[in-house]
C-alpha cells in the first residue's frame, strides 16, 4: 500500500511539472472564392494532404490542432497520421502514428470549430520536421487555411495517410486545416507568439528554407546555454492589418483584423509567456492603394490598437515586446500608392512611440536593423527582397539575429 501511494505521489509530482506549449502554429484566414481555391489546389475530394511543418521545441508527446475556421460546413477527416519527415513527402521509418480525436480515427470538424487530437507518443527533436497527413473523402474546399506557407506540402489521390512516401504527388504551398502542433514540456518552458503581417510570415523568403525571422529567433533560443527554453510560433498573415479586414480589399487571404483574431491566434495558444508584435505597416500602406481611401489611419489609431493588444495580453500574464515598423519607401510602392511622404511620417510617429516604451515590456528596433543608413525610409539594399518592402533571407536573418534574447527571461 505504501509503495502504491509513493508511486502515485511521484506521478502526480511529475505531471504537475509539465504542461502543453505551442511549438508550431499558423494563423488561418477566410476562404477565397471557389475558383481561386481551385487554382491554389485547395479543393479536395478523395485525397490525402501531407503537410510539412517545422517545430521549434521538441518533446516526446505531441498533439495536433486542426481547424475548420471560416468553413461553412462540417469537414470529415476519414484518417489522420503524424510522422517525422525524412525528405520531401517521405517519412522516417517507424515514426508513423495514427491521430485520433476523442478516441476516434474518423472524425468531423464542425463549421468554424477547432479540434485537438489525442496525445501521441512520438519523440520529436528540436527544430524537427513533421509530416501530418489528412484523408478527405468528401468534396470540400480548404478551410483553416494559411495561404502563404513558404513551405511545400503534398497532395495525392486516395487514402495514403500511412504511406512511407508519396509517388509523384501534386504540391501546394499553403497549410489547410492544420493550425498547430503542441508538445508536452517542463513547466519552465513557454511559448513566444510572433504576431504580425507578411514580414513576420516570411513573405518572399526562400520556399522550404525556414528563414522567417521567427525561425531565426527559435534557433538562437535553442542554442543559448542559460535561461529558460522557449518555443516560437509564427502567427503572421500576409497583408494583415490591426484595424481593418482583408476582405475590404477583396483579399480575404489577408485575414480578419488583428484585434479580431487576437483571442484565437494569441491567447488561444497553450503555454504563451511572451508576445512579439510587428504589425501596422499595412494599416498605413493599404489605404488608398489596395484598400479604400476611407480606411486611412493615423499614428494615434495604430497606437490605440497596439495598446488594446498589450492590455489583453497583460490580463493573461503575457509579457509584450513591441517591434518597430520597417521602412518601405520605393518607386513601385509610390506608384501604387502604398508609400507616400505622409505615410512615412505615420510610421515614424508609431516607431517613436514604440521606442519610448508605449506600454510594452520591451522593444526590438527592426527599423534600425534593416534600414538604409543613408536613406532611413528605405530598406538597405543588402536586405531587400526586391520590392522595397519585404526583407530578403539576409534581411530576415539580420532581424532574427538582432533580437536581444535577454528580453525572454
Amino acid at each position: 500500500m505504501r509503495t502504491f501511494l509513493l508511486i502515485a505521489l511521484l506521478t502526480a509530482g511529475l505531471h504537475a511539472q509539465t504542461h502543453w506549449i505551442g511549438t508550431w502554429a499558423a494563423a488561418p484566414a477566410p476562404q477565397l472564392d471557389a475558383e481561386q481555391m481551385r487554382a491554389q489546389k485547395l479543393e479536395f475530394k478523395d485525397q490525402t494532404l501531407r503537410e510539412i511543418v517545422r517545430v521549434s521545441v521538441g518533446g516526446d508527446t505531441i498533439r495536433v490542432r486542426l481547424s475548420n475556421a471560416f468553413g461553412p460546413q462540417s469537414v470529415v477527416i476519414d484518417s489522420a497520421h503524424v510522422a517525422l519527415r525524412a525528405a520531401g513527402a517521405a517519412i522516417v521509418a517507424g515514426s508513423d502514428r495514427v491521430l485520433t480525436v476523442s478516441g476516434r480515427a474518423r472524425f468531423e470538424i464542425p463549421a468554424g470549430a477547432v479540434v485537438l487530437s489525442d496525445p501521441v507518443k512520438l519523440t520529436v527533436p528540436d527544430s524537427g520536421d513533421l509530416a501530418i497527413s489528412l484523408y478527405l473523402p468528401k468534396p470540400v474546399l480548404g478551410s483553416g487555411v494559411h495561404y502563404s506557407a513558404q513551405q511545400t506540402s503534398y497532395l495525392a489521390s486516395g487514402n495514403v495517410t500511412a504511406a512511407a512516401d508519396i509517388n509523384t504527388p501534386a504540391t501546394f504551398t499553403s497549410w489547410a486545416f492544420l493550425t498547430g502542433v503542441d508538445v508536452v514540456a517542463p513547466e519552465s518552458t513557454g511559448t513566444i507568439v510572433a504576431f504580425g503581417d507578411s514580414i513576420t510570415d516570411g513573405a518572399r523568403s526562400t520556399i522550404d528554407g525556414n528563414h522567417r525571422w521567427p525561425n531565426i529567433l527559435a534557433t538562437r533560443l535553442l542554442a543559448r546555454k542559460s535561461g529558460p527554453k522557449f518555443a516560437v510560433v509564427d502567427m503572421g498573415i500576409g497583408g494583415n492589418r490591426i484595424l481593418h479586414e482583408g476582405a475590404a480589399s477583396k483579399r480575404p487571404q489577408f485575414g480578419i483584423n488583428a484585434l479580431a483574431r487576437f483571442d484565437s491566434d494569441v491567447l488561444g495558444q497553450p503555454g504563451v509567456k511572451y508576445l512579439v508584435i510587428l504589425e501596422g505597416i499595412n494599416d498605413i500602406g493599404h489605404a488608398g492603394s489596395s484598400a479604400p481611401a476611407d480606411e486611412t489611419v493615423t499614428a494615434e489609431d495604430i497606437i490605440a490598437g497596439l495598446k488594446q493588444m498589450i492590455e489583453r495580453a497583460h490580463e493573461r500574464g503575457i509579457k509584450v515586446v513591441g517591434a518597430t515598423l520597417t521602412p518601405f519607401e520605393g518607386e513601385a510602392n509610390l506608384k501604387r500608392g502604398y508609400w507616400t511622404s505622409e505615410k512615412a511620417k505615420v510610421r515614424e510617429t508609431v516607431n517613436a512611440w514604440i521606442r519610448g516604451g508605449g506600454g510594452f515590456d520591451g522593444f526590438i528596433d527592426f527599423d534600425q536593423v534593416v534600414r538604409d543608413p543613408s536613406a532611413p525610409n528605405k530598406l538597405n539594399a543588402a536586405f531587400d527582397s526586391g520590392d522595397q518592402l519585404h526583407p530578403s533571407d539576409a534581411g530576415y536573418h539580420a532581424m532574427g539575429e538582432a533580437i536581444d534574447l535577454a528580453l525572454f527571461k
